[in-house]
């Protein structure tokens, strides 16, 4: 797989319609590799300075022997690691005909569908650490609060690309209603 494309086609069946037609399951597109790297930075930093705070303070105050309070922090920064991992590789998104899926979750699993013709609004956004790491946040608002969804970490460029599209789309879409 070309790790600079973020598109992860996964094997689709083939489902035989009530009218006969066959449809093909969605194309799902993965989250890039960037977002994993952020999200990694992040639990190392705060992790570990809260491991130095926890082994550093009651080593000096207590005594040595309290300094293995350290090892809590870094034992939780080995499982988010891992945890981390697993969360990035759930999330993926799919544009259908009529909606946009958005599935993520490891334990449980979420499947959003947003009509096309229901969104409102489209908001890319990225904040000081996403802008470093050159990513950036979709956010779809719908009238039902129930179906807002987010689709966090995309390359700037497909973000404004994928906001273009669902904008285009929802005012094709509600234009009949």
């Amino acid at each position: 797989m070309d790790t600079g494309s973020a598109r992860e086609a996964e094997p689709t069946a083939s489902v035989e319609g009530t009218a006969g037609a066959i449809e093909d399951g969605p194309v799902w597109i993965a989250l890039p590799p960037g977002l994993l790297k952020m999200r990694r930075l992040l639990l190392v930093v705060w992790l570990g300075l809260l491991a130095l705070a926890a082994g550093l303070l009651p080593g000096l105050l207590a005594g040595p022997a309290w300094a293995v309070f350290a090892v809590l922090p870094l034992a939780l920064m080995a499982w988010g690691w891992v945890m981390i991992d697993r969360n990035w590789r759930s999330w993926r998104y799919a544009e259908r005909a009529d909606d946009l899926l958005i599935s993520r979750g490891v334990l449980w699993r979420e499947e959003t569908v947003v009509p096309y013709g229901r969104m409102q609004l489209v908001e890319v956004t990225s904040g000081p650490v996403e802008r470093h790491f050159g990513l950036a946040s979709v956010q779809l608002h719908t009238a039902a609060a129930a179906t807002d969804a987010t689709i966090p970490g995309l390359d700037p460029a497909e973000a404004e690309r994928l906001r273009d599209r669902l904008t285009e789309l929802g005012e094709a879409r509600s234009a009949g209603l």
